[in-house]
Formats: structure tokens, C-alpha cells, sequence
């Protein structure tokens, strides 16, 4: 008898949930809005990643999960912007990944999701170098504000949360299969 996966009830939970409530449209205006002060604080921090998105000036790229998606348009200063709402994509990335519990699972393996891509392949070539060198030094922001050895000591527990998180859905995971198999 194949017995049901608790991440596969998870899952259905949330596709029913996702699929009958919305956020408010300003509610998503306003978290883009701050994905787009997030990136561009990473951004700042890494002058190769500005040099490259200034080469790519006024290109929009639109990133679609499930019904969610966000357009982003290159800036001459080499940062990003929301696009206006209708304007054409020189690029689509569209996360094939649906589950949302499989995502979380290969972010804390540091993999990449399945993404389908249609548009411009030299502005595609440089997201995909954003991806594999940019990375957000949270450490080191969070020590501006509460000091070296606080923010550290964060780090390290935030690490060994991560560790433990990653251990736990790798376990499940297995035995997961494990019973689908039998």
C-alpha cells in the first residue's frame, strides 16, 4: 500500500490556498518594490554585476513562478527597475519547479530550479552570471547594525538552522521515495 507523502499534502494544501486567495494588488506592488530595493542593494556591492547590467541598459527581463511574476528592466547605472506594466520582455524566465516545498529543498542544496528561457541569449548569459557570482553578504549588513561578534553569532546560528532544516527535508525526502517505491 503506497502511503501518501506529508509533502505532498503540504503541497496540496498550499495549491488550493495559492489558487482562491490573491494578495491585494498593492500588497504585491509593494513587496515587488522591495525585491527591487533588496537586489539593487546587492548589486551595488558588486561592481562586475553593475559593469554587465549597464552593457545591458533598458533590456527587461520577467521572471514568471506559477501565476506570480516580475518584470525587471535594466538601468544606465547598472541596476534594476520594475518595468512598466505591458511592456515586451527581451527575456521570460519561467521557474518550471511548481512546488513550492521542492524549491525551498534545492535552495538549501544551492541548485538551481528548472527554468524555461525565451529571448535574448547574451542579456539571458548575464543573469545567469548575476546568479552564479552575485551573492547578498547578510552577515555582513546585519554587523553595520548590531556589531562584528552579534552578527556573526547569527550567522553561525542561521547556518546551523539552515544545516538542520536541509537534514530534515532530506531525511523526509528519502523516505518519502523510499515508501513510493514499495
Amino acid at each position: 500500500m503506497a502511503t501518501q507523502s506529508p509533502f505532498s499534502l503540504f503541497e496540496n494544501i498550499f495549491n488550493r490556498v495559492a489558487e482562491s486567495l490573491q494578495p491585494p494588488a498593492w500588497v504585491v506592488d509593494e513587496v515587488q518594490n522591495r525585491v527591487v530595493l533588496l537586489l539593487n542593494h546587492v548589486l551595488q556591492q558588486e561592481p562586475e554585476a553593475m559593469a554587465r547590467l549597464t552593457r545591458q541598459k533598458g533590456q527587461v527581463v520577467v521572471v514568471q513562478w506559477r501565476h506570480f511574476h516580475m518584470a525587471l528592466r535594466a538601468t544606465p547605472a547598472g541596476l534594476l527597475d520594475r518595468a512598466e506594466p505591458g511592456v515586451q520582455p527581451s527575456l521570460t524566465l519561467t521557474v518550471t519547479e511548481a512546488s513550492p516545498f521542492s524549491l525551498l529543498q534545492q535552495a538549501l542544496n544551492a541548485d538551481k530550479p528548472g527554468v524555461r528561457i525565451e529571448g535574448d541569449v547574451q542579456l539571458a548569459a548575464e543573469v545567469n552570471w548575476l546568479v552564479d557570482h552575485v551573492r547578498w553578504d547578510l552577515e555582513e549588513d546585519l554587523s553595520r547594525i548590531i556589531g562584528d561578534t552579534a552578527a556573526h553569532t547569527a550567522g553561525q546560528v542561521a547556518r546551523r538552522v539552515v544545516g538542520a532544516l536541509h537534514q530534515f527535508l532530506g531525511q523526509r525526502m528519502a523516505a518519502s521515495a523510499d515508501k513510493a517505491h514499495t
